[in-house]
């Protein structure tokens, strides 16, 4: 199954994870290579997904996907 997450400036301070449709955080962690890192290790344990990552104004900046979720936008590029 995948599951979709966010890693966003948590509001107390550091950062959180924090699954698509969920009030709480899974995961708060003092920086933002800590949160995700573990927000990973949960999306891979839940089956994978995409992890889409914020910056400090909340904009989405990044997306990663987990495995063994799919990538929906592979590189075209196979020599790299």
């Amino acid at each position: 199954m995948k599951t979709n997450a966010h890693l966003m400036k948590h509001p107390g301070g550091g950062w959180e994870g924090k699954k698509e449709g969920s009030q709480r955080a899974s995961v708060v962690r003092e920086t933002k290579y800590e949160a995700e890192k573990a927000m990973k290790e949960i999306l891979k344990n839940q089956g994978g997904g995409e992890l889409r990552i914020h910056n400090l104004k909340n904009v989405i900046i990044d997306s990663d996907t987990v495995a063994p979720a799919k990538d929906p936008n592979p590189p075209k590029d196979t020599v790299y």
